[in-house]
């Protein structure tokens, strides 16, 4: 069980971009963190709106080579959400199960590293503001909003989140 807290005064207003910073692991998967993030009474799990495809997704991205990955987890909920997080508990590893896009450099499947995590709070402006929305749904809501995106249904599966 991961604990700790990412409330960091000194949040920056940019997201990172690029990859050149990181991780893949041996088999060459892209190394990804994220976050189920849930209202404090677990009734509600906060999802954005995909940004390269229709729809909503969990909170996610890059783990990059100078962080932790629960840093990694936590910047991404703060960029792509603007939200404050508490993580709650280690979801596990989940690989990517939908085939690599035909017109993409990156042969690679991606490797999910998801976590738990309590919303402490919402902030007003975020670096990803401008292309993202983001919306509190229940469980039945959010199974049927990522019914297409496997990998991120099953991070909401394993979470404690009230059925």
């Amino acid at each position: 069980m991961a604990s700790g807290s990412s409330s960091s005064n000194s949040r920056s207003m940019e997201s990172r971009t690029g990859r050149d910073n990181q991780r893949y692991n041996s088999k060459n998967e892209r190394l990804v963190a994220g976050v189920v993030p849930l209202t404090a009474d677990k009734k509600y799990v906060l999802l954005i709106q995909s940004t390269r495809r229709k729809g909503w997704v969990l909170p996610k991205g890059g783990w990059e080579i100078d962080e932790e990955i629960t840093e990694a987890a936590s910047r991404e909920a703060w960029e792509e959400a603007g939200i404050s997080i508490q993580i709650d508990y280690d979801l596990g590893e989940i690989t990517e199960s939908r085939p690599p896009k035909k017109h993409s450099k990156e042969s690679s499947k991606s490797l999910y590293h998801f976590y738990e995590a309590t919303v402490v709070k919402e902030e007003v402006d975020w670096p990803e503001k401008h292309k993202r929305e983001r919306q509190w749904f229940t469980y039945s809501q959010a199974k049927e909003a990522l019914s297409a995106r496997p990998e991120l249904l099953e991070a909401l599966t394993r979470s404690t989140i009230k059925r």
